[in-house]
């Protein structure tokens, strides 16, 4: 197609070329023939003034002899000229054939091109439209639902946290029940101390008894003595110390039970007849009591908040759903107002068509008199989406395409189908600018027939360079430059007859 367009410029350059050397070999024939009516009168004149005066004689004579030689040189020149025209109307034909042949090549590939372009852009532009759409309206689901997800997990990490501390609390009721043990086992072990701590007084009274009775054992029952006593201060050692680890004992006990109180928000005694957690296999007390601590810290402090947090997203979640129900609601709205729309334009464009058709067949026929000519729609049956084609066929032509169509007979299609619009669809003025540029004699002539009809139903203001077209104008307009370099504008009323 770029091939095809570049030679169709460079046979239209050719071509212009051609017209161009054309215009200047007639403009040259219509000088030289003006000289030579020129010339022809100047020898009239000359003959005149050569019977009136015989003292101008040789004078008239040089003269027509000057006069005869411009003669004979126009005559070559307009000789020249007229090979040249010949020569270049040969080549004109051939020209314009590859020319229209180019043209119509380029017109049905640009034709299809712009088809294309146009169902890409218009499908570009609806999918972009439902991508934006359908990404907006997926940034506020995965924006809610991310915030549902992060309330869920906080409830779950709060009802996590809870259960922890309530297996928390069943552990400690277990380490009350076996510190509990352990002070009755304290308590039994001090009733044996002070069951031996009775023995070992009972054997002293005894003993001194026997040292009353046996003075002469004093030896034996001295290192008796000495050894009762040290065993005596090894069971008071073992009894302080007992009574250290009891007092520690029952420390302990207060405090588990001050832990109970106030940590767990429990009576010990109901802690004591709560049910004891199973530990895992293989697992000691202690060491899942450590585990449960570091889970604690791990987890942090209990966050109040969280129900009125979750009842404020709950809230918010119910406002945006309806807020996305409205959206709903309005984009279904919006594409029944669509359809309303579209069926109306269908229906106002079906009807225009038909009337501009109607027109412009007749039109047509009125400016191209034997000729054919019609719209056709590129797709009947997506009016919305279809384009109009203008197919014309002057008399004597077999050609349908306007690309194939000289420059005036373009011009006059052009205008056949936008009167036709303007019969269709009336208005109260029309404006033109330099439309009958292109315009022979005749077709002219039946342009202003036209603008004589409807001239009769509104107004029309018509830039022209054209005198007939002045000429059929009710009134002129002209703007004039003047010495100064300032611009004046110059009206004049046209009369009928003048």
């Amino acid at each position: 197609a770029t091939a095809a367009t570049a030679a169709a410029e460079a046979a239209s350059a050719q071509r212009q070329e051609a017209a161009a050397a054309r215009d200047a070999a007639r403009k040259a024939d219509e000088t030289a023939r003006r000289s030579l009516d020129e010339l022809r009168r100047q020898l009239a004149a000359n003959i005149d003034k050569r019977t009136r005066s015989t003292n101008d004689r040789d004078e008239s004579r040089a003269e027509a002899a000057s006069v005869a030689g411009q003669l004979e040189e126009a005559t070559e020149r307009i000789t020249r000229e007229h090979t040249r025209v010949s020569e270049l109307e040969l080549l004109l034909p051939a020209l314009e054939a590859e020319e229209a042949e180019l043209d119509e090549r380029v017109q049905a590939m640009a034709d299809a091109r712009r088809g294309l372009d146009e169902r890409v852009i218009a499908l570009s532009a609806r999918r972009q439209d439902v991508e934006v759409r359908r990404a907006a309206i997926t940034d506020r689901r995965g924006f809610l639902g991310q915030r549902l997800t992060e309330v869920r997990e906080r409830l779950a990490r709060t009802s996590e946290a809870w259960n922890a501390a309530k297996d928390r609390r069943v552990e400690l009721d277990r380490n009350q029940t076996v510190l509990e043990r352990l002070s009755t086992f304290v308590a039994d072990r001090a009733a044996v101390v002070q069951t031996q701590h009775a023995d070992l007084q009972e054997r002293r009274r005894k003993q001194t008894d026997a040292h009353r009775a046996l003075t002469g054992r004093l030896d034996g029952a001295r290192r008796q003595r000495i050894e009762s006593e040290r065993t005596l201060e090894a069971a008071r050692e073992r009894g302080r110390r007992a009574e250290l680890e009891e007092a520690e004992v029952r420390l302990r006990l207060e405090q588990a039970t001050e832990m109970c109180r106030t940590q767990l928000d429990v009576e010990p005694h109901a802690a004591i007849n709560a049910e004891q957690p199973e530990l895992p296999d293989g697992v000691p007390a202690a060491a899942r009591i450590r585990e449960l601590e570091r889970d604690l810290k791990l987890m942090g402090p209990i966050n109040p908040l969280a129900l009125e947090e979750f009842d404020a997203l709950q809230e918010r979640y119910g406002f945006l759903q309806e807020q996305l129900d409205d959206v709903k609601s309005s984009r279904r709205e919006l594409a029944k107002v669509i359809r309303a729309v579209d069926e109306e334009i269908v229906r106002v464009f079906a009807a225009a068509y038909a009337d501009v058709s109607e027109n412009f067949e007749q039109l047509f026929q009125m400016l191209f008199p034997g000729g054919q000519g019609g719209l056709r729609l590129t797709n009947p049956d997506d009016l919305l989406n279809c384009g109009i084609e203008i197919e014309a066929k002057p008399s004597g032509k077999n050609v349908k395409k306007l690309s194939l169509l000289s420059g005036g007979e373009r011009s006059l299609t052009a205008l056949a189908f936008l009167f036709a619009v303007f019969r269709s669809r009336p208005s109260p003025f029309y404006v033109m600018d330099e439309v009958e540029a292109a315009l022979d004699d005749v077709n002219l002539h039946r342009f202003l027939d036209l603008i004589a009809e409807f001239r009769q139903e509104a107004q029309l203001v018509v830039v022209s360079h054209q005198k007939r077209t002045m000429e059929a104008a009710d009134c002129l307009y002209g703007v004039t430059m003047q010495p100064a370099g300032s611009s004046k504008v110059i009206s004049e009323k046209v009369t009928a007859g003048a």
